[in-house]
């Protein structure tokens, strides 16, 4: 909003120094950060409070998960609200309204979110820790991402630099390669939206395991957004240039103020769980920016840990299926070293380690070309 206001009234505000300011994209994310992060913390003690009386008994813990969990028993969820309310805030103050990616990325974080506050609203209410069958949500983000895929293939501003790019993957490592599949790609772009939704949701299973290697996605894709969102930048590194994806910077800013606020809360022991509403919501708006940044390959190296993570589901599922047999103690790889015998804190700051590694690894991508 600040930003198109600032696009109208320029000729007054260049007699305005502190003014001029709004129109770089590095202040508005610096802006918006701080945004989303005020908006976390300050609805944060009443929200979780409301949230305590209206779900009673909060969100159910799997009988058969570590006995360390029972301890979590009515801790309420939806915590993912106030994610959302924080990027809400910060991205429609500072980010530029006219955007089309910042319209698509919204688009898949409120709907994914949505079905994620329909899911956990159907596990409080039912007192199950089974929400939705696997089968209606997969359903819903199949849809979304598909109409997520069309319109980034449509509103997608052609690159001066790589023809076809909109319906092309770009692979990390080589300048020149690209594959363009045609319409096909929207099914790719689906996949990688799903996929990476999903496989969040599988993290969220201890306090701050998600939220931390979120925001350390969203950091790394903060820069490349910008990277590839400039011409100059994205020349010299040997990237494909993506016009107008810079603006997508001030999106991911928002993912980690609204992340830092949410984890004053959920660190450790967490008074209140994101849930779905959160979980479903980041996954899925990480797959749209590594959609509309052309970096889906990469999203796989900077996201390694929820790749890891839900990696470790599906070869549990089929070993099982196959053998009567399990691979791991329990499944997410998580719950297999709390089994092992690890402490809750031990797991979960290790695999932020891991997860930092991976986030620069996916950074290196962009100079080792």
């Amino acid at each position: 909003m600040f930003y198109l206001l600032y696009l109208h009234y320029a000729d007054i505000a260049k007699d305005y120094p502190l003014l001029n300011l709004v129109q770089y994209q590095t202040v508005r994310v610096a802006l918006a950060m701080a945004t989303a992060m005020i908006v976390s913390v300050a609805m944060g003690s009443r929200f979780i409070a409301w949230m305590r009386v209206k779900q009673g008994r909060g969100q159910p813990i799997r009988s058969d998960g570590p006995v360390s969990h029972l301890s979590k028993v009515g801790t309420p969820t939806m915590g993912g609200l106030m994610i959302l309310a924080g990027i809400a805030v910060a991205v429609f103050l500072w980010g530029d309204l006219s955007n089309p990616y910042i319209w698509i990325v919204s688009g898949v974080t409120a709907a994914f979110g949505l079905l994620g506050f329909i899911d956990d609203y159907a596990k409080v209410s039912k007192q199950t820790s089974a929400g939705l069958t696997s089968k209606q949500k997969l359903l819903a983000q199949v849809v979304i991402s598909v109409i997520a895929g069309v319109l980034t293939v449509l509103w997608m501003t052609a690159s001066p630099t790589s023809p076809n790019l909109e319906t092309s993957i770009a692979f990390p490592f080589f300048k020149a390669v690209l594959l363009n599949i045609g319409w096909f790609y929207v099914v790719f772009a689906a996949f990688t939206m799903v996929g990476f939704s999903n496989a969040v949701n599988l993290t969220d299973g201890l306090d701050g395991l998600a939220i931390v290697p979120v925001m350390m996605a969203a950091g790394a894709f903060g820069i490349i957004s910008y990277l590839v969102g400039n011409f100059i930048f994205s020349d010299y590194l040997g990237v494909h240039h993506v016009p107008g994806s810079g603006e997508l910077a001030i999106f991911c800013a928002a993912i980690i103020g609204a992340g830092t606020g949410f984890l004053w809360y959920n660190a450790p022991p967490a008074k209140i769980f994101m849930g779905d509403t959160g979980s479903l919501a980041l996954g899925g708006a990480l797959g749209a920016i590594a959609v509309a940044t052309k970096h889906e390959l990469v999203l796989g190296i900077v996201g390694g840990l929820f790749v890891i993570e839900a990696l470790s589901v599906m070869i549990q599922v089929g070993y099982y299926k196959a053998t009567k047999k399990r691979i791991f103690l329990m499944a997410p790889i998580h719950h297999h070293f709390e089994k092992m015998g690890w402490p809750e804190s031990t797991v979960v700051i290790r695999f932020w380690i891991v997860s930092a590694m991976l986030a620069l690894a996916g950074l290196a991508t962009l100079k080792l070309r």
